[in-house]
Parts: structure tokens; C-alpha cells; sequence
């Protein structure tokens, strides 16, 4: 009678450890699907840049709400028409991780040898920097522009290689003179600064460097420049190309 009801306490446990053993891996399944599923997109927010801008219109109560997204669209305007690509291709690219930086070097790079943006891109991840990634290329100082290909040997950072991109452009098209452009760096102007001071300039007929320095100290704001200028700010690649009679690469 013991044996038996020893026997029959062996089996139970058994059980008992089999169904337990069974219950545990089905969390482990239901916790190992639920880890593919949910931090697919929890991971990939810090990569995404995200350009929505909830304020788009000047507003003379908050004349410096719109101020970030006037900057970013007028840079991505001006990028658009040089280099022509669609504008929701560079925020496409912004919000997949590109930084603005690597968008202008490698877009500028790639109009001097034949080659894609995209290529260009792969080839600085891979080599770990432009240095690495432009030089196998052997593109003379010439293509390149010497303000690119100085701060290129130099090894400069990426920063910096971007701002001898849009300094490139802008002696090419003569939108601003060397000096004032010079000027403009030595204050501070990011490219997002230089190419709507440029604008602003260009159509009131002020300089540039004061128009910056203005805006840099608080004395005004860009969306409140740009509404005395009379910009349409809703058609803002149709006004800048009227205003600083560009041609696209």
C-alpha cells in the first residue's frame, strides 16, 4: 500500500514538473515573441531625427515659435534645387538617422564623381570617415573646391567639411563675396543661418552679417524678418530661387 501510494506521489510530481516545465518555456516563447516585436520600434527612436514641426506660420504674439522650422526648410529648400532631389527624400533620410552633415558632404562629393549619394554613404561607414571614404576617388582640388579639399586633408570634422560644401555653393553662385562670407562663419552662422541671412539680405538689400548678428543677439527673429521681407514662406523654394537666382549642379 505504501509502494503504491509512493508510486502514485512519483507520477504526480512528474507531471506536476512536466506541466510546470511546459508553462515556463511557453513564457519564455511568449517573452522572447514579445522582445522581436515590441523593441523594434522603442530601439529605433534614438536613430530617427524627427523633423514635425507643430509651428510652420509666424506668429507676431511668438515671433521666434516658427524660427526652427523656417531654418530647416529653407536649408532643405536651398539642398533640393542645388542638388536636385525631392525635398521629402532629404527628410526621408533625416528621419532614417542621416545627419544634415553627411547629406550635404555627400551629396556634393558624389556631383563631382559621377557616383550616388547613397554609395558615398555606405563607403564612410564602412572606411569610418570622408577622409577615408573621398580620397581613394583621387578627385583633384579642382572638382572638389579648394575650401573642401583644404579642410578634407586636413582631416576636419564633419561639421566643418559640411560648411566648405554650402561655401562651395555659394562662391560658385556668387550669392555672397568671399569676405562677407568669411564674415559671416567668423560671427557663427551655421549653414542653416548663412542661407537664410542670405536670402533675407539678398531681398532687402541689407548685409547679411548684420541681418545674422541681429537675429544671433535677440534684437529680432528669422520669421519676423522674413514676414517684413515680404518671403512667402509657404512656397519658400520658388522665393529663394527668384531671390538669389540660383542654378541647380
Amino acid at each position: 500500500m505504501n509502494s503504491a501510494s509512493g508510486l502514485t506521489r512519483s507520477h504526480s510530481n512528474t507531471g506536476y514538473r512536466c506541466f510546470m516545465r511546459l508553462v515556463t518555456s511557453s513564457k519564455i516563447l511568449f517573452g522572447l515573441i514579445l522582445m522581436l516585436i515590441l523593441p523594434v520600434s522603442a530601439h529605433a527612436i534614438p536613430a530617427i531625427s524627427c523633423h514635425c514641426f507643430t509651428d510652420r506660420s509666424y506668429d507676431p504674439a511668438h515671433p521666434s515659435l516658427a524660427d526652427p522650422y523656417f531654418l530647416a526648410t529653407t536649408q532643405n529648400s536651398f539642398f533640393a534645387f542645388v542638388f536636385s532631389i525631392d525635398k521629402k527624400t532629404i527628410v526621408m533620410k533625416k528621419q532614417q538617422g542621416t545627419s544634415p552633415d553627411d547629406l550635404w558632404i555627400a551629396s556634393w562629393v558624389a556631383s563631382r564623381a559621377g557616383m550616388t549619394p547613397d554609395s558615398l554613404l555606405q563607403a564612410k561607414l564602412k572606411s569610418g570617415s570622408w577622409k577615408h571614404a573621398i580620397v581613394p576617388l583621387r578627385l583633384s582640388p579642382n572638382s572638389l573646391g579648394a575650401r573642401f579639399s583644404n579642410a578634407l586633408t586636413a582631416n576636419a570634422p564633419d561639421a566643418r567639411l559640411s560648411e566648405a560644401v554650402v561655401d562651395e555653393l555659394f562662391l560658385k553662385d556668387r550669392l555672397l563675396g568671399e569676405g562677407d562670407l568669411a564674415a559671416l562663419r567668423k560671427a557663427g552662422a551655421t549653414n542653416q543661418d548663412l542661407i537664410i541671412a542670405t536670402i533675407i539680405a539678398t531681398k532687402t538689400r541689407q548685409p547679411a552679417r548684420q541681418i545674422y548678428l541681429e537675429v544671433k543677439s535677440g534684437s529680432t527673429t528669422w520669421g519676423s524678418l522674413l514676414s517684413w521681407a515680404r518671403i512667402d514662406t509657404k512656397n519658400m523654394q520658388q522665393e529663394m530661387v527668384a531671390i538669389l537666382k540660383l542654378h541647380p549642379l
